[in-house]
């Protein structure tokens, strides 16, 4: 009789050790945190040459959804949006559109949508 209780207590013992062990460390995942934009993101253009955009800040009638084209929609074609993002937002702050008020952050909104691209998340042209 003691070897079956004995055998049963032994049986129970792999049984619990194999079920308990069978999942690794069984904790939840971390959900990765969604990344920030940089501090200071690159721009791969000419910021003078940007002096273009300024002609898209005074179009009135720019049907939304419509593909404009322009020399400074073609100046940013190929970048990522964080990058054009990057460069309008340069241009802005150094002046080179030659309008000198404006509201920074509706201008770069418009010029970046002007061009179908987005400002990105948390993206800060300050």
């Amino acid at each position: 009789m003691a070897t079956l209780s004995s055998t049963i207590f032994i049986l129970s013992l792999v049984i619990f050790a194999t079920l308990t062990s069978a999942c690794g460390p069984c904790e939840p995942k971390p959900h990765p945190t969604p990344k920030a934009p940089p501090v200071n993101p690159y721009c791969p253009r000419d910021t003078l040459k940007l002096g273009v955009c300024g002609d898209l800040l005074g179009l009135v009638n720019v049907a939304i959804g419509s593909q404009v084209t322009s020399p400074c929609c073609s100046l940013l074609k190929g970048l990522a949006d964080l990058e054009a993002a990057a460069c309008l937002c340069t241009a802005i702050k150094a002046n080179v559109l030659g309008i000198v008020k404006l509201d920074i952050p509706v201008a770069l909104s418009a010029l970046v949508s002007a061009c179908a691209k987005k400002v990105p998340t948390g993206f800060k042209c300050g």
